[in-house]
């Protein structure tokens, strides 16, 4: 007889010890049921949402469940124009670019300083902005409403946009000092070292690494702004313009939309507007998913 070899034996026991693939498969049925209905959970109301978007009035209220017999590509134009949701995108895109622009900005550059020097009151600093994040918004509305009145800056974009700036800011900086400090501080000192000033430095070394943790809080910063009501519903109104002028965003026009349906029951235009607002952050999210993922990641495993 001739011995077994020893890789013979490791072969065998990875075989023995490899589970069977129908025993796994029955082990996660449950897991991947669950998820399934979840998805139908998720997804049902979306999609029902786009195809009711695409019927006519009558099809809405006596066959609410079907599929549209016609596309009505009509309802979205009737939407954009004569309910106004053109005015409310650009509204909105007028407030929620600048604001995430300068979010991104300023919490980089904040982020920065207190994940890489060391100085008086650095603690107090961060955590004036962690006790920012634990501040209730609804505690801050009626002061908020008199400061602005008072600094004239109610009903104005720019106002709108440093008020989102602001609300933005905590947890935009606690997460990117979290992320800052995984980044490699040899790539600092060095770059230093060449010459480069300290500006230089932050602008072409380390934020260009930092692009993970910008990118992931520009999602959740774009989808919060993107659907913000109640800062919106609180500072901005239409006193003092013409007819058919509007200061309002897509959330504040929505809300306006669904108090006109009790008049004119323009069903399917309420539809079409719904699935204006709603379709670009999902377009958004799955092209920017898997960054989201990876950003949100590279943080847990360094921080």
């Amino acid at each position: 007889m001739t011995a077994t070899q020893p890789s013979d034996r490791a072969n065998e026991a990875s075989v023995i010890a490899k589970p069977k693939p129908r025993l796994t498969w029955l082990k996660n049925t449950p897991i991947y049921l669950f998820l399934s209905i979840w998805a139908v959970i998720v997804i049902y109301p979306l999609a029902w949402t786009v195809f009711s978007s695409l019927r006519t009035d009558r099809e809405i209220m006596f066959t609410p469940w079907g599929l549209p017999a016609q596309m009505h590509f009509e309802n979205y134009v009737r939407a954009w124009t004569k309910a106004q949701i053109g005015d409310f995108f650009f509204n909105t895109l007028l407030v929620v670019i600048p604001s995430l622009f300068f979010t991104l900005l300023l919490s980089a550059m904040v982020a920065y300083i207190l994940a890489r020097y060391t100085f008086k009151g650095k603690q107090v600093v961060y955590y004036m902005f962690l006790a920012g994040m634990m501040f209730p918004i609804f505690l801050a509305l009626v002061p908020l409403y008199f400061v602005m009145e008072f600094l004239k800056l109610r009903n104005t974009f720019g106002g709108l946009i440093l008020v989102y700036i602001a609300f933005s800011l905590p947890f935009t900086v606690f997460f990117l000092v979290a992320f800052f400090k995984t980044l490699p501080k040899e790539l600092m000192e060095a770059s230093i070292i060449d010459g480069a000033t300290h500006t230089q430095t932050f602008f072409k070394v380390m934020l260009p690494l930092a692009q993970p943790g910008l990118v992931t809080m520009a999602i959740f910063n774009f989808l919060g702004q993107w659907n913000q009501f109640i800062l919106p519903t609180l500072l901005m109104d239409n006193t003092g313009l013409a007819e058919g002028q509007t200061r309002f965003v897509l959330s504040q026009g929505l809300y306006f939309l669904q108090i006109q349906q009790q008049y004119q029951n323009d069903w399917s235009g309420m539809f079409a507007a719904v699935s204006v607002v709603m379709i670009p952050t999902l377009i958004i999210y799955v092209i920017f998913q898997e960054r989201i993922e990876k950003g949100l990641t590279v943080g847990a495993l360094k921080g």
